[in-house]
């Protein structure tokens, strides 16, 4: 008996910078995470979070290989996850730029008891155990269980689209 075993044959990819350009049609809301892995506060601007259930409380979002923080994400136990508000474009915009002291002025922060660098001011803050790391393309899927979290007054998001910051 002949079995036939049928794989699928890899399509190509689209092109990323057509990748990007539908992407900044999509409206998103903005994160910064941050972390200790014990060489120093590092963080970084997202707006790959995402919910993904809430018994028990988890939330995951993705992370270039090539950035500066992966290092730290990817030997830190914890990190924390911050919602920004229409106020914080600047923080937002420090976060996402390399090359510089993000926690220096005017960057205002302290540390959780636990150790977890947390910015003054977000919307809100989520303290998560990192559970697992998934490699995806250049990138990697970060997935955490939210230990605690703190909110700060309702305000309106800060949402990012077609390459600036808006707030509804």
């Amino acid at each position: 008996m002949t079995v036939i075993v049928s794989r699928p044959i890899p399509s190509p990819s689209i092109d990323a910078a057509l990748f990007r350009q539908v992407f900044r049609h999509h409206a998103a809301g903005v994160a910064v995470v941050t972390t200790d892995a014990g060489r120093g506060p590092a963080g970084v601007t997202v707006t790959s979070l995402a919910s993904l259930c809430a018994e028990p409380a988890l939330l995951s979002f993705s992370i270039s290989a090539a950035t500066s923080i992966w290092p730290h994400l990817r030997d830190a136990g914890t990190a924390v996850v911050h919602l920004l508000g229409a106020g914080h474009a600047e923080l937002a915009q420090t976060f996402a730029t390399s090359g510089i002291d993000r926690f220096g002025a005017p960057t205002r922060w302290r540390r959780l008891p636990t150790g977890e660098p947390v910015l003054d001011g977000a919307a809100a803050w989520l303290r998560v155990s990192i559970e697992h790391r998934h490699p995806a393309g250049g990138s990697h899927l970060v997935i955490g269980r939210v230990e605690e979290a703190g909110l700060a007054e309702r305000c309106a998001p800060l949402l990012y689209h077609d390459g600036t910051y808006h707030v509804l």
